[in-house]
């Protein structure tokens, strides 16, 4: 074999360590564009989690991740993808970003946690207005009558959307660990230390590099 088809063999066997895909908990989803599953810059292992606060797997998903990256230390990018026939979830995530931006994220995050334990009491858009409302009310803030006048929220919650459409999501929760070398499905949430465990060795291992044949 000659050097510069060895060499080509062994750039394209880096390229594949780099890039490696995998899954845990079950069969890896046929995804269409992974070109957003990478963490962010300066980042060695996240978790990229797509939800839908109307789906009850994402509220048992919940406490699961949250405890994962309390004990990883790892971040924890959160995408909204409202599922169809979801009646209310897109209202809910608007809600979400408006206590994120306005008020603190910890508190949209508590607000996400109610969410998701109150889903059976909530059945209708009325209900989560409701629901919002006592949410802020003990909290000590008041939900304002226009939650989204400029409609940001709308859009940043469009945008999330249209991101999982263009990876091809096709369920929620869609949890994906991610490092710069590669990324790992967690199909079952069970298995999302094992992912973290498996995404953290890799980083842990001697850095692949690409040098010129001579």
């Amino acid at each position: 074999m000659s050097r510069l088809l060895t060499a080509a063999l062994f750039f394209s066997l880096a390229g594949t360590a780099l890039h490696a895909q995998t899954a845990v908990g079950g069969q890896m989803t046929n995804f269409r564009d992974t070109s957003m599953l990478h963490p962010p810059p300066g980042v060695k292992v996240a978790i990229l989690e797509w939800e839908d606060l109307e789906c009850p797997a994402c509220a048992r998903a919940f406490p699961i991740v949250h405890t994962a990256i309390a004990h990883y230390h790892i971040p924890l990018v959160r995408y909204d993808f409202q599922i169809p026939g979801h009646i209310w979830s897109h209202e809910a995530s608007i809600y979400a970003r408006y206590i994120q931006d306005k008020i603190s994220p910890d508190m949209a995050t508590d607000y996400r946690r109610q969410v998701f334990a109150s889903q059976f009491r909530i059945a209708s858009k009325d209900d989560l207005n409701q629901f919002t409302q006592q949410f802020m009310s003990s909290h000590g803030k008041q939900l304002p009558f226009v939650v989204d006048p400029t409609g940001e929220f709308n859009r940043e919650v469009t945008a999330d959307k249209a991101l999982g459409d263009k990876l091809g999501l096709t369920e929620t929760p869609t949890i994906v660990v991610v490092t710069p070398r590669g990324w790992i499905q967690v199909k079952d949430v069970m298995d999302l230390y094992q992912a973290i465990d498996q995404a953290e060795a890799k980083m842990a291992g001697p850095e692949v590099h690409k040098t010129a044949a001579h």
